[in-house]
């Protein structure tokens, strides 16, 4: 749910991927349809990557997955925002399937290779989390592991609530339970990073809400984020890509403005007193300079029933990439234990 660039205002989502049929009849082997007869989504007997659109919103429009690897473990993967596509989490290829881990990603309705409807109706939690179950579904998953990173795992604890009977296990990757947590790191990292004049201009521009103003702008990219969403320098471009296609429409309607403060529909979002519920084998990922508190990623351990929290000690928001080696180390040696 947490990421958000300025730089990247001026540019467009992603063009929505279109279906294609061939006027030629090719036979292939291994392709990547799940049931037999007639798909209007997706050609038959040809290879395509382990690409699969599958329908959304009760079948008026289309989301985007791709599926990479293979094994007996099955991992659908949530990505964050809300309003950016799954582009950031590109480094999981690098690890899952040379480790015998069958990975999907998927670009969640407005953003990236999916379709991008202008409705802000479709922008809310509950039609999101339908979504979810709809992919599901529609790539015949069933006792899988679901990955949900940022608001990624958002969904992915709502899904836990509403159908844990479908997982094999759960991973949540730096997203507390509850916005007021979230807020209350936030407004700490803002006086530990940043200088008392750097502080007191920034919450004056933040109180007159002006978001847009170059010196907002300044603070945010120089000063907070290169410390809490990803310490690498420069950052790979797997994740100045996902910026760049951010669909702020969604993100503005979802968190709001501003990633210090929550006004959008997600504002009063707390699951804290559900954790309990949750009874499948559990992983919470957090790190130490985290926009996220990792005792709020420790605590979300000991509430559910079968959990354990792994926290980075040199990686941030965007840990599986700026604490690497130390993030999948742990993620997969959770994937090899469900």
């Amino acid at each position: 749910m947490n990421m958000k660039r300025r730089t990247f205002l001026g540019y467009s989502a992603a063009l929505a991927a279109t279906a294609c049929t061939s006027p030629l009849s090719i036979t292939a082997q291994g392709s990547s349809a799940k049931s037999p007869g007639l798909d209007a989504l997706n050609p038959s007997g040809i290879r395509v990557a382990g690409i699969r659109m599958v329908p959304v919103a009760g079948g008026k429009y289309k989301v985007w997955t791709k599926r990479m690897g293979s094994g007996p473990v099955k991992v659908l993967l949530l990505h964050g925002g809300p309003g950016f596509p799954h582009d950031y989490l590109e480094a999981m290829e690098s690890f899952l399937p040379p480790a015998g881990i069958e990975m999907y990603y998927y670009d969640q309705l407005g953003v990236g290779n999916s379709d991008i409807p202008d409705d802000p109706a479709l922008w809310t939690l509950p039609r999101y989390l339908t979504e979810v179950e709809e992919v599901r579904r529609g790539l015949g998953l069933d006792h899988f592991v679901l990955y949900g990173h940022s608001w990624g795992g958002i969904l992915a604890m709502e899904y836990a609530l509403h159908y844990q009977q479908h997982l094999r296990g759960l991973v949540i990757s730096n997203m507390t339970a509850g916005t007021q947590a979230y807020l209350k790191r936030t407004a700490a990292l803002k006086t530990q990073l940043l200088s008392p004049e750097a502080l007191a201009k920034f919450n004056a521009l933040e109180a007159a809400k002006r978001y847009d103003d170059p010196a907002y702008t300044r603070i945010v990219m120089e000063d907070l984020y290169p410390k809490m969403i990803c310490r690498l320098t420069p950052w790979p471009e797997p994740v100045t890509r996902a910026f760049r296609l951010v669909n702020e429409k969604i993100y503005n309607q979802m968190q709001g403005k501003s990633e210090f403060e929550v006004t959008g529909n997600l504002k009063d979002w707390e699951r804290w007193d559900r954790l309990h519920e949750i009874k499948v084998k559990a992983l919470t990922m957090g790190s130490k300079y985290d926009e996220m508190d990792p005792d709020d990623m420790r605590k979300m351990a000991t509430l559910m029933g079968d959990a354990k929290c792994v926290i980075c000690p040199n990686g941030s928001h965007l840990d599986l990439w700026d604490d690497q080696a130390f993030y999948f180390q742990h993620l997969l040696g959770f994937l090899g234990s469900v």
